[in-house]
C-alpha cells in the first residue's frame, strides 16, 4: 500500500494535440469523466505539472482541453500516452466501507485459514471487471483473482490485508496455462 501522505494516483492520459492552437486532447480515468476537471493541475508521474486546464470540452471518449499554458501540437503529441496524476490528498476521503484501487497494492493476501498467498502486486481491468494479481505466493507465479466478494469476501485496510476464498481455484488454471517444459 502506497504512503497517502506522497502517493499520486493516475486520473488520465494525455491523447494527444487538438489543432494547431495549443488545445490537448485528454482521456479521463475518473468514475465521473468530469471529476478529472476538479483538481486543478495535473501532473506528471515525477511531479511536475504537466497540464492544467483552462476550460474543455467533451468530444466522443476524451475531452478537448484549453491549457493555461498551451504547447505546440509537436509537443502535445509527443506527449500523447503520458499518464496525467494528481496527489493522493487531492482526492476525496473514501466512502465508509469503499477504498481506492491503489490502497490494494501491496497488500497481504491470506485464505481463510489465514496461510499466506502472497502480496497484491497490481489491479486490472481488460474489460470484464477488476483483477487482483498476486505474486510471491505458494503457486511460485503470478495468479490473477477476480475482484469479486465471492472470491475476495474481507479487505482490512488498516492491516493492510485481504481475504481470497478461491485461492486454489485460480491457482490451477493460472498454472494450467503455464508450459510443461518450464517445470
Amino acid at each position: 500500500m502506497s504512503d497517502p501522505k506522497t502517493a499520486q494516483i493516475v486520473v488520465g492520459a494525455i491523447a494527444g494535440a487538438h489543432g494547431v492552437r495549443g488545445d490537448v486532447r485528454v482521456r479521463s480515468f475518473t468514475e465521473d469523466p468530469e471529476t478529472l476537471f476538479e483538481f486543478g493541475a495535473l501532473y506528471d508521474r515525477s511531479g511536475e505539472i504537466l497540464l492544467t486546464p483552462k476550460s474543455y470540452r467533451p468530444s466522443k471518449s476524451i475531452f478537448i482541453v484549453v491549457p493555461k499554458s498551451p504547447r505546440s501540437k509537436e509537443e502535445w503529441d509527443e506527449l500523447k500516452g503520458t499518464e496525467l496524476w494528481v496527489p493522493r490528498t487531492a482526492l476525496p476521503k473514501p466512502e465508509d466501507d469503499s477504498f481506492y484501487i491503489d490502497d490494494l497494492i501491496g497488500m497481504h493476501a491470506y485464505d481463510e485459514s489465514g496461510m499466506s498467498l502472497g502480496l497484491v502486486h497490481a489491479v486490472l481491468n481488460h474489460g470484464a471487471g477488476d483483477l487482483i494479481e498476486l505474486r510471491g505466493g505458494p503457486s511460485g507465479a503470478g495468479v490473477l483473482i477476480p475482484m469479486t466478494l465471492e472470491d475476495v469476501p474481507k479487505i482490512d485496510l488498516a492491516a493492510s490485508r485481504l481475504t481470497v476464498s478461491t485461492f486454489e481455484l485460480w491457482a490451477s488454471d493460472s498454472n494450467a496455462e503455464r508450459d510443461p517444459s518450464e517445470d
